[in-house]
């Protein structure tokens, strides 16, 4: 099993707000890495190799940040993924789509508190395509409503998940607030995910450093256990 520190690829996954990016060339899709902000926000830049298609996930502050992001790809915006509508995660949502003319897409419970109106209502099971890539989205309830997590199965390799605030090295997501509840992002996040997927899966969270399900596997009786 691949863990963290073995860092496949020379990526680390270590950025800083405003400063370079992180790229992972895998054989169909390159992954790029920003971070933006004070909340030290992760943005996506995922980039088809066949076509030059491109999906971001988060547009979470910095617009030109992120534009520039964009730009190191192949400079196009075919859809941005909003992983869920806590504020820190869509700052720069209104500029990026204004500038770009990307679609939209967020969790359909999600969906009515972005923004700018979004154009794909994302639900459990359902696909997002961009170029000859395919995501799988996951649907992850508690830390909001209609948080999405989505999953790129590489053909020559691991799972690649993307996974919002829902699931960080170390726990699930922030449930202490009004409105949000661990049982319910445990329950998903165990059975959506861990479940669903093997311990070569890399998680790309959506503020830090990134991890494996092998890695945090062990741990969830103890977050059970702990309540957070």
């Amino acid at each position: 099993m691949a863990d963290v520190s073995e860092r496949p690829d020379g990526y680390t996954g270590q950025v800083t707000p405003g400063g370079v990016s992180d790229v992972r060339e895998l054989p169909d899709l390159v992954i790029r890495k920003a971070s933006v902000s004070q909340q030290d926000n992760n943005a996506y830049l995922l980039t088809c190799r066949a076509t030059g298609s491109q999906l971001l996930v988060d547009a979470a502050d910095d617009a030109p940040r992120v534009l520039a992001l964009v730009t190191e790809g192949t400079g196009g915006l075919d859809w941005v993924v909003t992983t869920h509508q806590h504020w820190d995660h869509h700052r720069a949502l209104s500029e990026v789509v204004a500038a770009t003319g990307a679609r939209t897409a967020a969790g359909s419970e999600d969906a009515d508190a972005l923004p700018v109106a979004v154009d794909d209502r994302l639900a459990q099971g359902d696909t997002v395509t961009f170029g000859e890539i395919t995501l799988d989205v996951v649907y992850l309830r508690g830390h909001t409503p209609g948080s999405v997590a989505l999953a790129y199965a590489d053909p020559t390799g691991h799972t690649h998940l993307f996974s919002g605030d829902s699931l960080f090295p170390g726990g699930v997501g922030n449930t202490k607030s009004p409105g949000q509840s661990f049982d319910s992002l445990i329950r998903d996040v165990s059975g959506r995910v861990f479940d669903a997927y093997d311990d070569h899966t890399w998680v790309y969270p959506g503020h830090g450093a990134d991890t494996t399900l092998g890695v945090e596997r062990p741990h969830l009786a103890e977050w059970r256990a702990r309540g957070w």
